[in-house]
C-alpha cells in the first residue's frame, strides 16, 4: 500500500511505515500522558490516605466526587481549546501552552506540602492546560495523512500506543514513589516529564511544515496559492459543491454525535479504574504477597516492566535514525528523559528485589491497562488494515461488550465479599482479567472515535470537532465519580457483586443498539470506513 503523508520532506520520511512526524507526537503525547496519569493514580489514593500518611483524610465519597469533577473538566475545556486554535492560535502553539500550564500544575501540586490552595491551583492550571493540548495534537494527527483510509485508522491505534505508553510509565514510577516514597515526589515527578515533553515537541515541530500553524499564517500561505486561481471560476466551484455537500456534511456531523453518545457508555464504566476500581484494588484485594508468590510478582513485574521500556526504545531509536540529523536538540532532549527514566525504572526493581516480600501498591493495577494497550495495540493496528476490518459501529459494538464483560469478572469475583465489608482479601486475578478485558475494549472504541472524528468533520473545524467529542469524555467522567461515590451504601444494602453489574448490564446493553445502528451510520457516512 502507497501512504499519502502531509508535512514536510523529513516528515515523508517513514517509520513503521508511517511518517516520521507521527513520533513527534507519539512521544509529546507519551510525556503527557506521563503526567497526568501519574497524577490521576495518585489522586485518590492521597485524599484518602490518613493526615498522620501524608493525605488529607478524606471520606471515599469526597474523594471520588473530586476525580469526578477534575477528570470530567479535563475533558470539557478542550472545546475551548480546539476553538482558539482553529481560529486564534494555530494547534502548535495551543500545544505547547498547554504543556506549560500543566508543568506549572503539577509543580503547584508539588508544593501543596505548604498550604492546601496550592493543591487546587495545581488542578485548575491541569484542567486549562489539557484543554489546550488534548484536542489540538490529536488533530495534527490527523493531518499528517493526506487520505481519509484505513492507514489514517492505523496511525491513531500507533499514536494511541504512545499515548498508552505514557500512562503506563507514568502510573508506574508516580505510583510507586507516591505511594512508598511520599506523594509530593510523585506529584513533582509528573511535572518534570511533561516539561521535557514539551521541550522536545517545540524544538522538532519545523517536521511539520505547514500542519498546525497559526491561521493569520496560513492566511498568508493560501494567498500566495490563490493569486494563481481565478477568483470567479473558485467562487461558483464553492457554491456547487456546497450545495452537493451540505447533506453529506450534515450526516457525517450526525455519526459524530451518535458516536459521542455512545463512547459516553464506555467511559462511564472504564473510568471507575481510577475511582471504585483503585478503591477496590486498595481495600478489597488481597495484595501482600510471600515466599514463592512474592518471587513470581517480582519476576513478572520486571518483565512487564522492562518489555514495554524496550519497545519504546527500540522506537525512538528508529525516529532518532530519520531526524537526528535536523533535529538533534529535540532528540537529544527525548533521549535524556529516556535515560533518567531507565534510572528510577532500575531502582524500583533493584529496590524491590531485596525486599523480603512484595506489598503490591494500588496504583500498580493501573498499568495494566497500559501495558496490555502496548502489548496489543499493534496486532489491532494490523487487523484495522486487513480486510478483516470491522465497521466502525461495529468496532464500538465490540468494545462496549467486552468492557462489560470485565465488569462481569469482577461481579463474580465479589460474591464473596460481605454486605457493607469495609475490607476483603480478593484474589488479585479477578482484577488483571477485567484490565484485560477492558483494555480490549477500550481498543475497538478509543483510537477509532478518534480516527473517525478526524475523517468525518469538515477539515476547518476539525479542532472544535476534537472539542466537542471530548464534551462527551466530560459527561462520562463526571458521571463516573458521582457514580463510584455511590459505593459504600450500595455495598453495604446490596452487595459489591451488584455495584459491579451496574457497569457490566449497561454498556453491554448500549453495544447491542449500536450493533442493531450500523447499516444505518453507514449510509450517514457517506462513503467514509
Amino acid at each position: 500500500m502507497e501512504f499519502k503523508f502531509g508535512g514536510s520532506e523529513i516528515n515523508q520520511r517513514t517509520v513503521l511505515g508511517h511518517p516520521s512526524g507521527l513520533f513527534v507526537l507519539f512521544f509529546t503525547e507519551m510525556w503527557e500522558r506521563f503526567s497526568y496519569y501519574g497524577m490521576r493514580a495518585l489522586l485518590v489514593l492521597f485524599l484518602v490516605a490518613s493526615i498522620v500518611d501524608g493525605g488529607w483524610g478524606w471520606e471515599r465519597d469526597e474523594a471520588l466526587v473530586l476525580y469526578g469533577w477534575y477528570t470530567g473538566l479535563v475533558y470539557i475545556t478542550p472545546i475551548l481549546g480546539g476553538l482558539i486554535a482553529d481560529k486564534i492560535m494555530g494547534y502548535r502553539n495551543a500545544v505547547v501552552l498547554g504543556a506549560l500550564l500543566m508543568t506549572l500544575g503539577h509543580a503547584s501540586m508539588a508544593l501543596e506540602v505548604t498550604a492546601d490552595a496550592f493543591f487546587f491551583a495545581g488542578l485548575g492550571l491541569l484542567i486549562i492546560g489539557n484543554g489546550l493540548f488534548k484536542p489540538n495534537i490529536s488533530s495534527m494527527v490527523g493531518q499528517l495523512y493526506k487520505t481519509q483510509g484505513k492507514e489514517k485508522d492505523a496511525g491513531y491505534t500507533i499514536f494511541y500506543m504512545g499515548i498508552n505508553a505514557g500512562a503506563f510509565l507514568g502510573i508506574l514510577l508516580c505510583g510507586y514513589i507516591g505511594e512508598k516514597v511520599g506523594w509530593h515526589y510523585g506529584f513533582g515527578l509528573a511535572g518534570i516529564f511533561m516539561f521535557v515533553g514539551m521541550l522536545q515537541f517545540y524544538f522538532a515541530q519545523g517536521i511539520f511544515a505547514n500542519i498546525g500553524i497559526s491561521p493569520k499564517k496560513r492566511e498568508e500561505l493560501d494567498d500566495v496559492i490563490e493569486d494563481s486561481i481565478e477568483d470567479a471560476q473558485d467562487a461558483i466551484e464553492d457554491v456547487i459543491e456546497e450545495s452537493k455537500e451540505s447533506k453529506v456534511t450534515r450526516d457525517r456531523l450526525i455519526v459524530i454525535g451518535v458516536f459521542s453518545f455512545f463512547v459516553i457508555f464506555f467511559w462511564w464504566a472504564f473510568e471507575q479504574a481510577g475511582g471504585s476500581m483503585t478503591i477496590f484494588a486498595s481495600d478489597y484485594t488481597d495484595r501482600v504477597l510471600e515466599g514463592n508468590g512474592a518471587m513470581i510478582f517480582k519476576i513478572s513485574n520486571a518483565v512487564l516492566t522492562v518489555v514495554p521500556m524496550l519497545i519504546i526504545t527500540w522506537v525512538l531509536m528508529l525516529l532518532f535514525k530519520q531526524t537526528f540529523g535536523k533535529y538533534s536538540l529535540s532528540n537529544i532532549l527525548l533521549g535524556v528523559g529516556f535515560a533518567i527514566i531507565w534510572g528510577i525504572v532500575i531502582w524500583m526493581l533493584q529496590r524491590e528485589f531485596v525486599a523480603d516480600s512484595a506489598d503490591v501498591p494500588a496504583s500498580w493495577f493501573g498499568i495494566l491497562n497500559s501495558f496490555f494497550i502496548i502489548a496489543f495495540a499493534p496486532l489491532f493496528s494490523k487487523i484495522w488494515q486487513s480486510k478483516y476490518n470491522p465497521t466502525g459501529p461495529v468496532k464500538f459494538a465490540i468494545g462496549l461488550i467486552l468492557l462489560g464483560l470485565g465488569f462481569g469478572i469482577l461481579a463474580f469475583g465479589s460474591m464473596g465479599i460481605p454486605l457493607g465489608a469495609k475490607t476483603a482479601s480478593v484474589s488479585m486475578i479477578f482484577l488483571i482479567l477485567a484490565y484485560l478485558f477492558h483494555t480490549l475494549g477500550e481498543l475497538c472504541i478509543s483510537p477509532v472515535g478518534l480516527s473517525y472524528v478526524s475523517k468525518l468533520a469538515p477539515v476547518k473545524f476539525v479542532g472544535l470537532m476534537f472539542g466537542i467529542w471530548f464534551v462527551a469524555n466530560f459527561i462520562a467522567n463526571t458521571m463516573a465519580g458521582v457514580t463510584g461515590s455511590f459505593i459504600d451504601p450500595i455495598v453495604e444494602e446490596y452487595g459489591m457483586s451488584v455495584f459491579f453489574l451496574m457497569f457490566t448490564v449497561i454498556p453491554a446493553g448500549a453495544g447491542v443498539v449500536m450493533l442493531i445502528l450500523n447499516k444505518t451510520l453507514l449510509r450517514m457516512m457517506h462513503g467514509i470506513r
